[in-house]
């Protein structure tokens, strides 16, 4: 018998942990080069992010029936800082614009040069083939300018072309910056935790395989259009996946030399470590995963696609930890930890747990002292920090603010407010029925917020021609212009000047392009197009064109953006809802129990509240941020609340564990002391990862990593080393009701 056990032992000791590394090799080998294939599937267009019922949406879906190609402007504004420009410069400058068709990239003429009214800035709108490498169209465009723009002038590319460059730019570095700044810090943390030369290379190793495999997956849902991804998803993807497999890792590397320290060999080590960590290991995995899910419910694609995404990567977190992470310190045994190699510890040592833990047995004693006034404590300050909530402005940001640091997108669109109506260049885009078009128009008129309305029409350069009020005071200006001309010649009667009025009329040619009974409306706001002012205005729009036109549809950018935040709201009631019934459930499954599971859902709620009234306050008042996309509640409740309770789940599965053998008082004790250091590991190393999308100068994403980053400390910390143990404590055998703990002594 025994001749048959030993080959049956060595394959399991050697074998199947080396084929498990052979594997977890080829899926790296493979998924490797997709890093650089995945940005190919990203997109960041806004529009991408709404659902497809957005009124914004149906217009952008809409469009190509009026427009000959899939174009989008650049807008090249020049501004003088002498002189007002004259008519010389305008015809040079209407020259430049002639030259730019050439330009590879530029599907159409651009328009000729629209001079402000106070002869200070001149506009040219170029349309932009959207699937052209902004960057190079760009630069090519500005080679043009800077061979003939006159010296007097300073310009700016702006437009919407150009903001969409401005994030291309920023995202540039996600699978690059953002990915070895986020595993330096990591390698730092693990080097410093574990003292080992080895060890940090083996757990990162895991996190990078699991990405590997994760990458892979979500290339092909996106290529087969399951999922639509863009560079904020694949940003927090590879952060999600770092984070959660170390601190998986972390968890089972420290049970792992714990049993060390009670099994002769790692093969014995080795099963009792991977049976220990499942439940607490898959129950922490399986709430973010569920969380993550439930963005599924979110009106927003950019946030429903972060469900699918996010819970493959946890997911194969969770299986490199189990498999991969074990495999490699069985191969290589005890002396992984070299130098600290952990050795057998005789009975009494064993059972002295406070000698290995030093310091937490410290932060033990302090909490099995005084349980109700460091839970009392710790609770009030928590709650006294949620009412900088209120001040959080969550409304939305200015596109202009979305990119952090310089912008010459952000610096041509101040040229244009100062010297033309606000939202010049970026119109919102109305399609109306052709038979209600007079009475749109009307109503547009009455609007103080509309600055003048154009119809998408044939046979202009611009694309579109006045109507209204807009055409009236441009006929009114030509016609007043030929009659001085005139006047200044002999005499003319009102006829001739009339009759050459009309004919100077630019326009008079001009043919309006219908689509299935509609028109397509342009329509300049008298405000910035991308503030929240002009955000607000598009209701008001809306509610106007109703009443003469039920079927007519207003979108454009800042529509766009006005449906991003009303669905962004939406989702707040919808998601936050189901993601605490779903936790709560999990808990309860885990727990077998039914009060400790809401108070630890409690507490973790408190500390997401503390953290966004901390960070409101920083945001406001100290980092002077212009306010926060709406999805910033919904993506920190996710990871704060999913993964805030990781901690708990953690700790309070230890627990319970030792609860079973030693009582409530004495097993809460050292389920803390004994998990007190490998989660805060976990935890510093968390918000370490998270502070790495900071690197990426997107305002939506550095607010994502300070939430995460803070928000995690703040479990770590005082959650759950003080508020959690301390209320366990006081509460004593009522927490676990109506398990059977609760009728132990």
């Amino acid at each position: 018998m025994r001749r048959n056990k030993r080959p049956i032992s060595r394959w399991l000791t050697i074998g199947l942990p080396a084929l498990i590394v052979v594997v977890w090799f080829g899926i790296a080998g493979f998924g490797g080069p997709y890093f650089g294939k995945i940005s190919e599937q990203s997109s960041n267009d806004l529009a991408t992010f709404l659902p497809k019922n957005a009124e914004s949406t149906k217009v952008q879906e809409r469009l190509k029936n009026f427009r000959d190609d899939e174009s989008i402007p650049a807008i090249v504004v020049y501004e003088t800082k002498g002189s007002d420009l004259s008519d010389q410069t305008t015809a040079v400058l209407d020259d430049i614009s002639k030259k730019l068709v050439s330009v590879d990239g530029v599907v159409s003429e651009p328009s000729p040069a629209i001079v402000s009214d106070d002869k200070k800035a001149a506009l040219v709108a170029i349309p932009l083939n959207q699937d052209s490498d902004f960057a190079k169209v760009v630069e090519d465009i500005k080679a043009v300018i800077e061979a003939d723009k006159p010296s007097s002038l300073e310009y700016n590319v702006t437009g919407p072309a150009s903001f969409a460059l401005d994030i291309q730019n920023a995202f540039a570095g996600i699978d690059g910056t953002l990915l070895i700044v986020a595993l330096s810090v990591v390698f730092l943390i693990l080097l410093v935790v574990y003292r080992s030369p080895i060890l940090p290379f083996l757990v990162l190793f895991t996190s990078l395989s699991a990405l590997c495999a994760a990458i892979v997956i979500v290339y092909y849902l996106s290529v087969e259009g399951i999922i639509d991804l863009n560079g904020q998803v694949q940003g927090i993807l590879f952060i999600l996946v770092i984070g959660a497999a170390t601190d998986y890792s972390l968890l089972y590397v420290a049970r792992y030399r714990e049993e060390l320290t009670k099994h002769a060999t790692a093969w014995k080590a080795t099963l009792a470590a991977v049976k220990a960590s499942l439940e607490p290991v898959f129950a922490a995995g399986g709430t973010v995963i569920v969380g993550l899910l439930c963005l599924l419910a979110s009106d927003l694609n950019s946030n429903k696609a972060l469900g699918p995404v996010g819970a493959v990567g946890v997911s194969l977190s969770i299986i490199a930890a189990l498999t991969l992470l074990p495999a490699f310190l069985l191969l290589f045994k005890r002396a992984v930890f070299w130098p600290q190699v952990p050795q057998v510890a005789k009975k009494n040592e064993q059972s002295d747990y406070h000698a290995s833990h030093p310091f937490w047995s410290k932060v033990g004693g302090f909490v099995s002292r005084h349980p109700r006034p460091i839970w009392m404590i710790t609770a009030s300050v928590l709650l006294v920090s949620c009412i900088g909530l209120f001040q959080l402005n969550a409304n939305g940001a200015s596109q202009s603010d979305l990119v952090l640091g310089p912008s010459e997108a952000r610096d041509g669109q101040e040229v244009i407010s100062k010297h033309f109506a606000d939202g010049f260049g970026t119109p919102t885009l109305i399609i109306v029925d052709e038979h209600k078009l007079n009475d749109v128009v009307k109503v547009l008129d009455a609007n103080s917020d509309v600055d003048s309305v154009s119809v998408a029409a044939d046979g202009v350069k611009a694309g579109s021609v006045p109507i209204g009020q807009a055409k009236i005071a441009l006929e009114d200006t030509i016609r007043a212009n030929v009659k001085l001309q005139l006047e200044a010649q002999s005499g003319a009667t009102a006829a001739a000047v009339d009759a050459v009025a009309k004919q100077a009329y630019p326009f008079k040619n001009a043919t309006v392009k219908v689509s299935g009974n509609t028109n397509l409306l342009h329509v300049t706001l008298s405000l910035s197009a991308d503030s929240l002012e002009a955000r607000d205005a598009i209701q008001g729009i809306r509610d106007g064109i109703e009443l003469v036109d039920a079927s007519a549809l207003v979108g454009g950018t800042t529509a766009t953006q006005y449906d991003t935040n009303v669905a962004a709201a939406r989702d707040q009631r919808v998601i936050i809802p189901l993601i605490l019934i779903a936790i709560t459930i999990i808990l309860m499954v885990l727990l077998r129990a039914i009060v400790a599971p809401i108070l630890l859902l409690l507490t973790t709620v408190v500390s997401f509240g503390a953290t966004l009234g901390i960070a409101a306050l920083l945001f406001n008042h100290v980092f002077q941020l212009p306010g926060a996309d709406p999805s910033v509640i919904i993506f920190g409740f996710v990871f704060l609340v999913a993964l805030g309770i990781d901690y708990n789940i953690f700790l309070m599965t230890r627990v319970r564990e030792e609860t079973l053998k030693l009582g409530v008082k004495e097993g809460t004790i050292k389920g803390l002391v004994v998990t007190g250091g490998v989660i805060t590991s976990a935890g510093i190393v968390l918000a370490a990862t998270f502070a790495a999308l900071g690197v990426i100068p997107v305002l939506f994403l550095a607010q994502i990593a300070f939430i995460v980053a803070f928000g995690v400390l703040v479990d770590t910390i005082i959650v759950r080393s003080l508020l959690v143990p301390a209320l366990t404590l006081d509460l004593g055998k009522v927490m676990w009701l109506p398990s059977n703990i609760s009728k132990r002594k």
